[in-house]
């Protein structure tokens, strides 16, 4: 070897910005030089072969080795082998074992000059007595003081402390090299995700939740709020169970932003609405030219979420011969593209939502029971709006300033004849139904007369139950005192005013007027805005 040459291929190498290349050029380089026999590069890796791995019985731990990823060498029966494979035998070397796993756990080379008279570090005599070989040497590949791999060649030649001294420099070439196009790879994979996530987000016209944040005080919504607590901090996969139209995708955000992974993103996947033959494209990705129509590469929202949250939303929609593919990536976080054969990996967690009765569909073979229950570690299951009716009035209230901050109205007023009416009605389709309704109203009342056009809108609203029994009058109820519905409006006005006023008017957090009246600083701020009240009024005086 020639200081000259290995200069140049150090310089050669140093300008690859991928990380294959690079070990190709090494070993394919030190191959060519006189004398060099066979040349190999393994890399530091997680233990993933080692239900196969020939050398599993020597490996003290099975969770790392080195990986072989770069072969090259000149065989005397060139016709009849290969040596640029590397699927052998030594494909995978544990740490601390023969010559190259001691290398890689010590950071310590090796130099063996004479191959013949050290026999207990070769382990396969025969084969070097064949093909000649005389000596051995290895080098750790180090950077910044990590050893990443090691690098070896076995050489036709006697190898002395001069061509040695060459190899480290070579090797701390290639280890810079090496780490520099991991960089170069980290980069572009961010580049790619980014440029991916954009095309993703503009593809679904981001817009604003259905309904800007849980709304609602009552003893239901309450239960399903301390199960978002108790769950969110966790890995846990979630199963949210309801009615259409209760806001289970709304759920699964507030899980997603109080869990560990709410820098991380969240993508949605509506299994109802993929094609069954998309499925997989959809899941996982794929590469251009797989199917007709595949243009370009394109990840999959596995890969989109990597790093954060997968929300599932109507799964029991699922194809039950594509659950199968579905419940390995759950269980080993690995898929590939449609039409690649790279193994890609990814790390999130999965909220999973259904209007349908799985465990019904378990039984009916229509869904798998392995995937069922790997989907449920923790149900939650949101109520339907009219076993909450109790929240109707601060969710209208809220409908009518969301309304109102796009301009899909003018401000209504509810006259409390309507508002018993909204309260009564069962609302099928639940807090969509509700939204869709008042955005209705707003629509048909720009004509500036405040008043809420419920006629208009629902013009059969009534409970879907049998009629109430007439109240039979008794004395204590003729005589029982009350208040009009303006005298109600003065009251609540005055005490918002008044806890307002207690806060410095601070609105939100410790100490505020929503903290003082046991509300929600979202359902405070909205009925401020429909009563009209800002900083510095005072209440009326009695």
């Amino acid at each position: 070897m020639e200081l000259d040459t290995l200069q140049t291929l150090a310089i050669t190498i140093a300008q690859e910005r991928s990380v294959e290349p690079v070990l190709q050029q090494v070993v394919q380089g030190l191959a060519a030089q006189p004398g060099i026999a066979l040349a190999r590069l393994w890399l530091n890796g997680p233990g993933d072969q080692c239900a196969t791995c020939p050398m599993r019985s020597e490996c003290p731990q099975q969770t790392e080795c080195l990986h072989l990823l770069a072969s090259a060498g000149n065989p005397t029966q060139a016709a009849l082998e290969d040596w640029s494979g590397v699927n052998g035998d030594f494909r995978r070397f544990p740490l601390r074992v023969r010559k190259i796993g001691h290398i890689g756990a010590t950071g310590e080379p090796i130099l063996i000059d004479d191959v013949e008279s050290s026999q207990h570090w070769i382990a396969r005599p025969n084969w070097a007595r064949k093909e000649g070989i005389r000596s051995f040497a290895g080098q750790p590949l180090v950077f910044r003081g990590e050893v990443l791999g090691v690098l070896a060649i076995f050489s036709r030649l006697p190898l002395t402390g001069r061509e040695f001294a060459w190899l480290r420099m070579f090797a701390d070439h290639a280890a810079v090299a090496i780490a520099n196009s991991r960089a170069f790879a980290e980069i572009e994979r961010l580049r790619e995700r980014i440029a991916l996530e954009n095309a993703y987000l503009r593809s679904e016209v981001k817009q604003e939740l259905a309904f800007g944040d849980i709304i609602g005080q009552s003893p239901a919504l309450w239960k399903v709020l301390q199960q978002i607590e108790l769950v969110a901090r966790s890995e846990a996969s979630v199963l949210v169970l309801g009615e259409s139209g209760t806001g289970k995708e709304l759920l699964a955000r507030a899980i997603h932003e109080r869990s560990p992974r709410a820098e991380g993103p969240m993508v949605k996947v509506n299994c109802a609405s993929i094609p069954r033959e998309l499925f997989e494209s959809e899941f996982f990705g794929h590469v251009k030219g797989s199917f007709t129509g595949a243009v370009r590469d394109r990840a999959g929202r596995f890969q989109l979420a990597d790093g954060g949250t997968l929300f599932l939303d109507e799964v029991g929609e699922i194809p039950l011969d594509l659950q199968s593919k579905l419940l390995r990536v759950l269980q080993e976080g690995q898929f590939e593209r449609v039409g690649d054969e790279r193994t890609r990996t990814t790390n999130l967690r999965i909220v999973a939502a259904t209007n349908r009765n799985l465990l019904k569909e378990v039984e009916a073979g229509r869904f798998r029971q392995d995937l069922y229950y790997r989907l449920s570690v923790f149900p939650i299951e949101m109520p339907p709006l009219r076993d909450r009716r109790e929240d109707i009035p601060l969710l209208v209230s809220h409908f009518i300033a969301l309304a109102s901050r796009q301009n899909k109205g003018g401000q209504l007023r509810l006259l409390p004849e309507e508002l018993e009416r909204l309260t009564a009605y069962d609302w099928p389709g639940n807090v969509r139904e509700l939204q869709n309704v008042i955005e209705r109203a707003m629509i048909l009342s720009n004509s500036g007369a405040e008043r809420f056009p419920i006629s208009l809108v629902l013009p059969s609203v009534k409970r879907e139950k049998t009629a109430a029994a007439p109240v039979v009058q008794t004395e204590s109820s003729q005589t029982r005192p009350f208040v009009s519905q303006a005298e109600m409006d003065r009251m609540e006005r005055e005490n918002l005013l008044a806890a307002l006023e207690a806060a410095n008017w601070k609105v939100y957090g410790k100490g505020g007027a929503a903290e003082l009246l046991g509300v929600n600083a979202t359902t405070l701020a909205s009925r401020m805005k429909i009563m009209g009240i800002v900083r510095g009024m005072k209440p009326l005086s009695n």
